[in-house]
């Protein structure tokens, strides 16, 4: 059995494994909480791991079609979805515990970061945008949007994404290292998608 035509058992098998490896950041960071082992800013330490894993899944999940097109391997999906909410869960994680362990709720607080901070300023319409997407990822709603909708608001996970590196690439203050590699990957990314969209459009226009 090859890579490109694979069964619906073996689909299964592999949708269980990508989910428990998506679970490691959590439970590494659950453990961690457990034994004391999260540093001396163990909310700094959530926060950031959240905001890393949660960028990284969005990134992975941008990567799924130009890698299905490259490889033929139409399989790749139907993992997409599963790993858009991923990045949704993640993100959630990473918001929440800004709003309840480092804020206590205190909404005036911020409200100030999100004017002030423009780290904040841009990171928060961009979780804000992923609700929508991550509540319309299913069947029924897709049916219901009608496919043509769906995609159209399904597209604003590239100006997520863009928001998603901007906002980690202002809050490190030394080592840009790794906010660089994420700016790298997505224009990367982008550029396919933008190669894509100019193929289809001189195919339209006739232009060989």
């Amino acid at each position: 059995m090859s890579l490109k035509n694979i069964n619906v058992k073996v689909l299964a098998q592999i949708k269980i494994i990508v989910f428990l490896l998506a679970l490691i950041p959590l439970t590494q960071l659950a453990i961690g909480a457990y034994f004391d082992g999260l540093g001396a800013n163990p909310i700094e330490k959530i926060t950031r791991t959240t905001g890393y894993w949660a960028l990284t899944f969005l990134l992975i999940t941008l990567t799924v079609t130009p890698l299905r097109r490259f490889t033929g391997w139409q399989w790749l999906m139907r993992l997409r979805r599963m790993l858009g909410l991923f990045a949704f869960f993640y993100a959630s994680l990473h918001f929440l515990t800004y709003v309840v362990l480092d804020q206590f709720f205190d909404w005036e607080s911020i409200t100030h970061d999100i004017i002030k901070r423009p780290y904040i300023t841009v990171g928060f319409p961009a979780f804000v945008l992923l609700i929508p997407l991550a509540i319309t990822s299913n069947n029924r709603l897709i049916k219901l949007l009608g496919g043509k909708k769906w995609l159209s608001l399904h597209r604003l996970v590239y100006i997520i994404a863009i928001a998603g590196v901007v906002h980690y690439w202002w809050l490190v203050k030394k080592d840009i290292t790794n906010p660089l590699t994420f700016a790298v990957l997505l224009a990367l990314l982008l550029s396919i998608r933008l190669g894509y969209w100019l193929r289809s459009l001189s195919r339209q226009w006739g232009v060989s």
